[in-house]
């Protein structure tokens, strides 16, 4: 139902703004008695079998909602009744910010994909932590960020900031130095200030009452020498792990009219590159280091290869919105066939 008459509709409108209308009537639908218990009797997989345990936690499946998509952890509750297993949130970042000036999402139906340039609008980490303390039980991930404004030698204090704050309400970290959409964030992926900063959060998280597994996203743009480089930092920080990947700058392939849009380009486009930085990893670092593969996740048999590459969980954004919420079904289901 969903691709054949809610998409066609949807898709007449402009993306941000039907993000927003989809998060409203999303909430004032769970609002009505018995709603809830229907969303998840049509979406949810429940098997024991699709457990996993990753970096010292148990998630009752491996699939996951990728972060951009509940930016503010407004929705996380609701979300998780489509079946998902965790919930990723953010990018939050210390100081709320207005993101990118608008028009700033942009669909490429010709090539389902998605570019955005949405530069980590958020209500700040503070707003976040509010919202999830009204955690039903939900696991989550918490994606934290740093400020337009900061420059970078002072990034590593944003970062700070977010995860003491983050740190009672979230289940895990990602650092998010791999968005290319605020300026000169990426350079924070170079070998010695990302060494630096995820050492300083791993020093920090060692004097919390319990540790909290922090992953690293990774762009898909690194070239091979630099997925090594990422090999070692996880190992010299002991970091839990990484999520491959986040958008592309790459333009390759495309054909919609509207390629040339400024952002990060998401969707399936990046299937392939994504598996095979998930692949490298996994065998170069002889699987040292969980993995969650995400990006151009539009079909089951496209998670499957990423599993089969070497992700431990997968996440999905573009291709929910394609797809709609059966694809999380789906996924589920064709793990469950293959054992």
């Amino acid at each position: 139902m969903y691709k054949l008459l809610i998409r066609p509709i949807l898709f007449w409108f402009d993306p941000e703004e039907v993000h927003y209308f989809t998060f409203k009537w999303i909430r004032i639908l769970n609002l009505i008695p018995g709603f809830s218990w229907l969303c998840k009797s049509l979406y949810t997989v429940d098997d024991k079998r699709l457990e996993r345990e990753v970096f010292g936690l148990k998630f009752k499946n491996p699939v996951g909602l990728a972060a951009g998509f509940d930016k503010d952890a407004k929705l996380y509750n609701e979300l998780s009744n489509f079946g998902f297993g965790f919930i990723e949130i953010g990018t939050v970042t210390p100081k709320p910010q207005e993101g990118n000036s608008k028009k700033r999402l942009f669909r490429l139906r010709e090539d389902s994909a998605i570019i955005n340039r949405m530069g980590f609008n958020n209500g700040g980490v503070a707003a976040a932590v509010e919202r999830l303390k009204k955690n039903s039980g939900v696991l989550i991930g918490g994606n934290i960020g740093k400020n337009k404004v900061t420059p970078n030698e002072e990034a590593t204090s944003d970062y700070e900031i977010c995860f003491d704050a983050l740190y009672d309400v979230v289940d895990y970290f990602v650092v998010n130095v791999s968005s290319p959409n605020t300026p000169n964030l990426r350079a924070l992926q170079d070998k010695e200030p990302l060494t630096e900063l995820l050492q300083t959060l791993q020093n920090k998280n060692e004097t919390k009452p319990r540790a909290k597994p922090i992953l690293l996203k990774i762009a898909p743009d690194l070239t091979n020498e630099q997925l090594l480089d990422i090999i070692d930092i996880v190992a010299t920080t002991k970091i839990a792990g990484v999520i491959a990947t986040n958008t592309t700058i790459s333009r390759d392939g495309l054909q919609s009219p509207n390629q040339n849009e400024t952002g990060g380009l998401s969707g399936k486009p990046l299937t392939k590159r994504a598996t095979d930085v998930i692949r490298f990893l996994s065998e170069q670092s002889n699987k040292a280091f969980p993995i969650i593969g995400v990006g151009g996740i539009h079909t089951a048999e496209d998670a499957i290869e990423k599993l089969e590459a070497g992700a431990s969980l997968v996440q999905l954004y573009t291709g929910f919105i394609y797809e709609g919420p059966a694809l999380v079904k789906a996924i589920n289901k064709k793990i469950l066939a293959r054992l």
